[in-house]
């Protein structure tokens, strides 16, 4: 073949390849339907599911922000938080290394954000909240990438991301499961946000109702506190122990200690008084018959009191005073209404 005709026929086969070739395309991790693409650009369509790794579902997202998808500078005042928060607040210390980090290296991975359902012109973070708040800080345009998601698929690529990047305490994942469980979400919905199973969404739910807020707001999101600590906190704490709990956490110099920290006074706080008041024996009183054959104790106070009896004919003598009931409680009445 001559060199003329050789050099048409790569030219045809390259126009040819050019028009054929699928463009790229990215559906976010777990929501969008399946690339029919093959290769690399196939290997994006991985649910964040059938990845084990942590690091590797972290990449996996920046992949799909990276690739085939347009990234946009928009003014951080045109944006507003997700509908539903994941976190107790961004840390001070935390925000100004991410601020410096952005200043020195440019923000590497854009947030990913959804044109707002109810204000024409704003924008709605489904992830990168700390990202936004950095570029806010710095007064400086924040990089994105915009999708028209559901509500249902911003709280799962919200919970997907965190889960990814592993920087959302225990307590701050369960809170977060508890709101989306009061907007009615579907258990589906909120395991799949979670990246969890329904014996491990059981629990958080568990530790998310049955820790006061108020004691969830002092301590703060314990980031090196997981779910056995928090369980037991649980299972030491009721209305008693809680107030206490909360006295101590109010007290000077509390709120000046870590959030770690902070759960250990709450959990020492709970554990000591719950110890208190098993030792506290309730309020009891005795009769004994005068020929010994028969003890009855009262033991408790104010609305309840419960009452014992001890002989080897106890039954029979049951029956015999729930058959008087009637007259004893008529006899009480009346002198109580003397008195």
């Amino acid at each position: 073949m001559a060199r003329k005709n050789l050099i048409e026929a790569v030219q045809r086969n390259a126009a040819t390849s050019s028009s054929t070739e699928t463009p790229p395309a990215r559906p976010l991790a777990g929501l969008g339907s399946p690339l029919k693409a093959s290769g690399a650009i196939g290997g994006i369509s991985k649910t964040l599911g059938s990845i084990n790794s942590s690091v590797e579902r972290a990449r996996e997202i920046e992949a799909q922000l990276l690739q085939g998808a347009a990234v946009i500078e928009i003014d951080t005042d045109l944006i507003d938080s997700s509908f539903v928060s994941d976190r107790l607040g961004i840390d001070p210390r935390q925000l100004d290394e991410l601020a410096e980090q952005i200043r020195e290296h440019g923000q590497q991975v854009p947030v990913l954000l959804r044109p707002h359902p109810a204000r024409e012109g704003r924008y709605q973070v489904a992830y990168g909240h700390r990202r936004v708040a950095a570029c806010q800080k710095l007064g400086i345009r924040v990089r994105a990438v915009v999708r028209n998601l559901t509500d249902e698929q911003l709280v799962v690529s919200q919970g997907q991301e965190n889960n990814a990047r592993a920087n959302l305490s225990y307590i701050e994942r369960a809170l977060f499961a508890m709101k989306l469980e009061q907007r009615d979400f579907s258990r589906e919905i909120i395991m799949s946000a979670l990246g969890i199973d329904k014996a491990a969404l059981s629990r958080m739910l568990q530790v998310a109702k049955q820790v006061p807020s108020t004691v969830v707001s002092l301590i703060g999101p314990a980031p090196s506190v997981g779910r056995r600590r928090w369980l037991e906190l649980v299972e030491l704490l009721n209305e008693a122990v809680a107030e206490h709990v909360i006295d101590v956490l109010n007290k000077a110099g509390a709120a000046e200690a870590g959030s770690d920290a902070r759960f250990e006074l709450a959990y020492r706080a709970a554990r000591q008084d719950k110890s208190k008041l098993r030792k506290e024996k309730p309020e009891q009183s005795v009769w004994v018959a005068t020929d010994k054959a028969m003890r009855v104790s009262f033991s408790g106070s104010g609305k309840k009191v419960v009452v014992a009896i001890e002989a080897a004919d106890a039954e029979r003598f049951a029956d015999f005073l729930q058959a008087d009931l009637e007259r004893l409680y008529a006899n009480y009445r009346e002198r109580a209404a003397a008195d």
